[in-house]
């Protein structure tokens, strides 16, 4: 039996793998350090599978008007999920996507290659390093930040402090949006102080999670959006609710409650995302 393409990421050293998805014909997800990281459709790169994407992309929607071109920067590749939505649903969008293993890159794009008309430019290198590498002129005008940085399953302490926010949202326009994906488990304390963290940079700034999640019953991902400007979150509430499984919006009053136990993270005191148990990523088979 042909094994799934592989490699040993050079910075990690853990194992990337993509697996074909044994219930959606056409599917691939990528495994790295036996974590479940990215999901692509090939025949429909809009449908977003992992539940804490599907709320990253109700959230990209509302940017703008719908259909019209953004430009995006995106800190971590993961297998490019949504770079590929993103192109999708929004042609001659142009994108930036930064990720340190080059590896990694080389081998999502052998096995589930880009759409050849897609305007997804990479950029190999530590997110935050490579922040100010980017070209100058993309300072004040991009639309979408969105850090979804994990080594194997956490996130590295130096991409969760208030001075690496500040210097992500030097790149956004007025409007423009950070999506972060936090992922902690009760009692919570990791993500309170991220969203304190980004709220500190950006003051409008909500969470979404299943609502186990946000009770803290469970491990899981919490996604943060944030913005300088009012957030357009009108149709968010009814997104989140249709499933598969209903999430909650945290908004005005109740996120300054979820965050008022937290401290703004800084570079001194930073720590990487809390290591969830192995039965967290188990396959359980669909019905």
């Amino acid at each position: 039996m042909r094994e799934h393409p592989s490699v040993i990421l050079e910075h990690s050293g853990f194992c990337a793998v993509i697996e074909p998805d044994r219930f959606v014909p056409g599917s691939y997800q990528l495994v790295v350090d036996g974590t479940p990281q990215s999901h692509v459709d090939v025949d429909d790169p809009t449908h977003l599978f992992f539940e804490y994407i599907q709320r990253m992309g109700s959230v990209i929607d509302l940017i703008g008007m719908p259909g019209q071109p953004i430009t995006a920067v995106h800190l971590g590749a993961g297998a490019l999920t949504l770079p590929r939505y993103i192109h999708a649903t929004r042609p001659g969008s142009r994108q930036q996507v930064i990720e340190l293993e080059s590896r990694l890159v080389d081998l999502v794009r052998e096995t589930i290659p880009l759409p050849r008309d897609a305007q997804i430019r990479i950029r190999y290198g530590d997110a935050r390093e490579a922040l100010g590498r980017l070209p100058a002129g993309l300072r004040g005008t991009v639309d979408l930040v969105v850090a979804d940085i994990f080594s194997g399953s956490r996130t590295p302490a130096h991409v969760t402090s208030v001075e690496f926010y500040r210097e992500a949202a030097a790149l956004l326009s007025p409007a423009g949006i950070v999506l972060v994906n936090v992922a902690d488990g009760p009692p919570l304390r990791f993500a309170r102080a991220q969203a304190a963290t980004v709220a500190a940079v950006l003051p409008h700034a909500i969470a979404m999670a299943e609502v186990g999640v946000l009770k803290g019953r469970r491990f899981g991902n919490i996604v943060l959006a944030a913005s300088a400007a009012e957030l357009p979150t009108e149709w968010l509430p009814r997104l989140l609710a249709t499933g598969p499984h209903p999430a909650k919006l945290v908004v005005g009053d109740e996120f300054a409650e979820f965050i008022r136990p937290a401290s703004v993270v800084t570079n001194a005191t930073a720590v990487a995302s809390p290591l969830p148990a192995r039965s967290y990523f188990a396959t359980k088979p669909r019905e």
